[in-house]
């Protein structure tokens, strides 16, 4: 037993404890053959700091798989991708776009939940920008219309009755490049990353009144995992032990137990970053706790997404669960976990 211990601590990087509240038991002893995985995530600094954690702590070679993880800036590339089979699947990516196009044929099955919270929030650096309504009338940054971070601001906007006919979008791209804009000046607000709030002053930004997205829009989901039809046939029991691995990452980086690991991980993606952005973003992952660590989405969240997709006229109507999703799979993931 000596040797499977220090094995465990090697794989996560932390107490017994958090072991066996993470890593199953069989994952380790039973050393099944390799077998590659390619994904395909969002990017931005929250997915980049996941994928470093995952790739330190080897959770997926801990399921026996050698993975392949891009990140992609752009939702449609990340469809594309998918749809196309240059990937085996996204773990971590929205999926608004992903209804319309089951919806005009495409073969694609939402798997699990990933961050379940939107994980940003609205800034300006704007003296006379303050709350949502000073906006009318103003440029905001946002990726193309229809797409996760467009979708989002303007839900948010929605809320607080103001006219968004009145307001000038200009995709942007990314959260990262439109903080950069925001902090810069050249449009009046954006979204950025919401584990910034504590360190908007290094940026001359402030945090908009009611712009924390987790808090005003939690029934959003913002992302999840999804798959092709083709893929899930082909590859159930890669993606089945892939979902288990994401399943491990999320319950580990919520535990407190984590946070060296974490900021090792951190600091490898960023290493110029000032101390204060490492500090936030571990201090929003341990207050909103965003991340899906049972996987399976309730009908509710999705039948929610769809709507909103109706409201903006991307899809026509509300599609029954059994089109949209495939939980089967988070399932058998989450009986991996409990071995």
């Amino acid at each position: 037993m000596p040797g499977l211990l220090s094995r465990r601590a090697l794989l996560l990087g932390a107490s017994n404890l958090v072991l066996s509240a993470t890593l199953p038991r069989a994952a380790l002893a039973a050393e099944p053959p390799r077998r590659p995985i390619r994904i395909a995530n969002a990017s931005g600094a929250l997915n980049l700091t996941m994928a470093a954690l995952m790739r330190q702590e080897r959770f997926l070679e801990a399921f026996g798989l050698t993975p392949d993880i891009i990140t992609v800036a752009d939702g449609t590339r990340v469809l594309g991708a998918v749809v196309g089979g240059s990937v085996d699947a996204t773990m971590m990516s929205g999926f608004g776009q992903v209804f319309p196009a089951i919806e005009h044929g495409a073969a694609i099955k939402i798997l699990a939940g990933g961050a379940l919270l939107p994980t940003l929030a609205l800034f300006s650096a704007k003296a006379d920008v303050r709350t949502p309504r000073d906006l009318e009338g103003r440029t905001i940054g946002t990726g193309s219309i229809g797409a996760l971070v467009y979708q989002l601001t303007v839900s948010l906007l929605r809320k607080y009755q103001v006219d968004t006919s009145k307001i000038r979008f200009v995709n942007i791209g990314s959260s990262a490049d439109i903080f950069r804009a925001v902090s810069a000046g050249t449009v009046d607000a954006g979204a950025g990353e919401a584990a910034l709030i504590g360190a908007a002053a290094n940026y001359h930004v402030h945090l908009i009144e009611h712009g924390n997205m987790s808090v005003e829009l939690p029934e959003f989901t913002f992302q999840g995992a999804w798959a092709s039809a083709d893929k899930i046939a082909a590859e159930r029991a890669a993606l089945v032990r892939t979902l288990a691995a994401y399943a491990t990452l999320y319950r580990f980086v919520q535990m407190p137990q984590s946070r060296e690991a974490f900021f090792r991980a951190r600091r490898s993606v960023f290493p110029n970053s000032p101390a204060i952005e490492h500090e936030s973003l571990w201090t929003y992952i341990q207050t909103y706790k965003p991340f899906a660590v049972d996987l399976v989405l309730e009908p509710e969240r999705l039948r929610y997404m769809q709507a909103m997709n109706v409201g903006f006229g991307v899809q026509s109507r509300i599609m029954p669960f059994e089109r949209v999703a495939d939980m089967s799979l988070a399932a058998e993931a989450r009986k991996l976990l409990a071995r």
